[in-house]
């Protein structure tokens, strides 16, 4: 089969489509055929291996264990083994298998079958692959470390990127009041998500204002955490998925020690593979509550390209790979 392989940790440069053995499904896996992936922030870590402990997660400090990256899959099941029972061949699904080797951007892969979700009939391939690490990320940042009740004040730091464009959608299908924050050039994709209140970042600094929220989502961007204090309501919940370096050190480092029994709360959220919530999340999907946004789409041979463009940090939405 066709893949795209690393065999050492760098630029976009080092990633080759070459002919590589196609995958034999173990015990209680099973086989699919690739249509569709996408990109996400680990992968572009994991293609650098940095930060440096990223290279831990991957099995190897010098070079990387596992050579083809893609955990976002959308496909069609091929054989299955073992006593499995969830799917049989033909079955369309999706999955985030980043935390079994990942290997989307190929023709096949291999995984068990208990991480794949029938895929939601009414989205294409290249749809359903830009849903499962992204949309699982935002909505455990609102509902399980958020707890959103309708009426919240939900801000979204990054609303146009591919967490924050799911997390906007996802706030409101809880009934909350949400404020957008990102680009002049983004403001429009925010609206059309479904935001109540829209912040260009270019001409306001929302940690500046009057207005307080009950929950922020800090998807990218930076602000010292303090900034986010000043404007999160007296039992507000802050909560980092993404952006610099220092603003996820600090959520890491200082968020713990400014947060407060019965008062506001500060934190990271490192996102969990979970099965059920791709199922909810399947469930938004089909009443169209939520709509994959996908900035491009490239093939398989243009994966490098895609990296490039991914790696200048202005996505609206996901990068997808259309395997042919």
């Amino acid at each position: 089969m066709k893949a795209i392989v690393y065999r050492k940790y760098g630029s976009p440069e080092v990633l080759k489509l070459e002919e590589v053995e196609k995958p034999t499904p173990g015990d209680e896996e099973i086989l699919v055929r690739v249509n569709a992936a996408s990109i996400n922030y680990g992968d572009w870590g994991l293609l650098r291996g940095k930060p440096i402990f990223l290279r831990f997660m991957n099995g190897g400090f010098l070079a990387p264990k596992h050579n083809i990256l893609g955990g976002d899959v959308s496909g069609r099941v091929e054989a299955i083994r073992g006593n499995g029972n969830l799917f049989q061949p033909g079955d369309e699904v999706f999955a985030d298998l980043s935390d079994c080797g990942r290997g989307g951007f190929a023709e096949f892969v291999c995984a068990p079958e208990d991480r794949f979700v029938q895929k939601p009939a009414n989205l294409s391939h290249q749809e359903a692959a830009a849903v499962p690490m992204a949309a699982v990320t935002a909505l455990q940042g609102i509902r399980n470390k958020g707890q959103i009740q309708p009426g919240a004040k939900v801000l979204i730091n990054g609303a146009s990127g591919g967490v924050g464009s799911f997390a906007v959608q996802i706030a409101k299908s809880f009934g909350a009041e949400v404020t957008a924050v990102c680009s002049t050039q983004n403001l429009e994709i925010a609206r059309s998500n479904g935001a109540d209140y829209v912040i260009d970042y270019t001409v306001e600094d929302f940690t500046r204002g009057e207005k307080r929220y009950d929950l922020i989502i800090a998807a990218n961007g930076y602000h010292p955490i303090s900034d986010y204090d000043r404007v999160l309501s007296s039992k507000g919940v802050y909560v980092c998925t993404g952006g610099s370096l220092t603003q996820i050190f600090q959520s890491m480092v200082y968020g713990p020690r400014m947060s407060s029994p019965g008062g506001k709360q500060f934190g990271n959220l490192s996102q969990t593979q979970s099965r059920d919530d791709l199922i909810f999340l399947k469930q938004l999907l089909e009443t169209r509550k939520v709509i994959p946004v996908i900035d491009r789409c490239y093939s398989l041979s243009e994966v490098p390209e895609a990296f490039r463009y991914f790696g200048q940090g202005h996505t609206r939405g996901k990068v997808v790979i259309t395997v042919e």
